[in-house]
C-alpha cells in the first residue's frame, strides 16, 4: 500500500488515527501530557498551545483547569478539524480557539496575528517542536519567552536525542513490549506512518539533546530550567520567564 504524504507531526495516513496510534507508539503518551499539564500553575487564565494537534494536550488542560482558555497553533488543517470537533465533543468549545499556522514562521515574523498578540500566563507544546532545525528552536523559545510575562512558564515534551547506543536498543524493544501489550506489533503500528513531506520549517525528526534543549532555554531568558520528566527518548523540558 503506499503511503499518503502527510506534514511533519501528523504522523498517520488517517489522521483518526491518531489517538490510537500515539499511544501504541510511545508506551507514556499520557504520562507525558499528564505531567506538562500539572506543570502548568492552577492559577493560569489563558495557556498557548503550539502543535496542538489533535487537542488531546489542550483537552487534558481544559479538563484540569476549569477557568482557563487555551489558544492552540498547528499548520495542520486535517489536525485541527479534529481537535475542534473533540472540544465541541466535550463541552468545551467557548474555551478553546485555535489558528492555523506555522510557529517557524511566526517564530521569525515581524507582525503577529490577533488570536495571538497577547501575553499568555503558559505555553506548552507536545510532539512537535523536534521537527525545527536547533537553530529555529533557539528562536522558537525565544519567541515564547516575549509571549510570556515574568513568572509565565514555558513545558515542552518531545522526542529528544538519547544519550546511547544502548540506552537506544532498550527503548526501542520496551515500545514493542507495550505495543503487543495493546495487541499490536511495532510494525503493524508503523504501517500506517505516512510519508512525512517537508512543511515550512518543519522536516522530519530533528532531534537534539536534553543538554542541548536546556542550553536554549537558558539563552531565551527562562530560568529554573529544569527536565520534570523523561523516559528513554522522550522528555520534558522547560523554565520561568525572568
Amino acid at each position: 500500500m503506499p503511503q499518503t504524504d502527510i506534514f511533519p507531526g501528523e504522523v498517520f495516513a488517517n489522521t483518526d488515527e491518531f489517538d490510537t496510534g500515539i499511544r501504541e507508539l510511545l508506551p507514556k503518551y499520557d504520562e507525558l501530557l499528564e505531567t506538562i499539564v500539572r506543570c502548568v500553575p492552577a492559577e493560569s487564565r489563558t495557556v498557548l498551545n503550539l502543535g496542538c494537534g489533535t487537542g488531546e494536550l489542550s483537552l487534558k488542560l481544559l479538563r484540569t483547569y476549569p477557568h482557563l482558555r487555551v489558544v492552540a497553533v498547528d499548520y495542520s488543517p486535517r489536525m485541527l478539524a479534529v481537535a475542534i470537533a473533540k472540544m465541541k465533543k466535550w463541552g468545551y468549545g467557548d474555551r478553546f480557539s485555535c489558528l492555523q499556522a506555522d510557529f517557524g514562521e511566526l517564530a521569525v515574523s515581524d507582525s503577529l496575528p490577533d488570536a495571538i498578540s497577547q501575553p499568555f500566563d503558559a505555553c506548552v507544546s507536545s510532539l512537535a517542536i523536534h521537527h525545527l532545525e536547533d537553530e529555529m528552536k533557539a528562536k522558537l523559545f525565544a519567541w515564547v519567552g516575549d509571549r510570556l510575562p515574568s513568572g509565565g512558564c514555558f513545558w515542552n515534551g518531545d522526542p529528544v536525542e538519547m544519550e546511547s547506543e544502548h540506552l537506544a536498543k532498550v527503548y526501542t524493544a520496551l515500545r514493542e513490549t507495550r505495543a503487543k501489550e495493546r495487541g499490536k506489533t511495532i510494525e503493524e503500528v508503523r504501517a500506517k506512518i505516512g510519508n512525512s513531506v517537508p512543511q515550512g520549517y518543519s522536516g522530519p525528526d530533528r532531534l537534539a539533546t536534553v543538554t542541548a534543549h536546556l542550553e536554549m532555554l537558558d539563552r531565551a531568558g527562562f530560568e529554573a530550567v529544569c527536565v520534570p520528566w523523561k523516559y528513554f527518548g522522550t522528555a520534558i523540558f522547560g523554565g520561568i520567564k525572568t
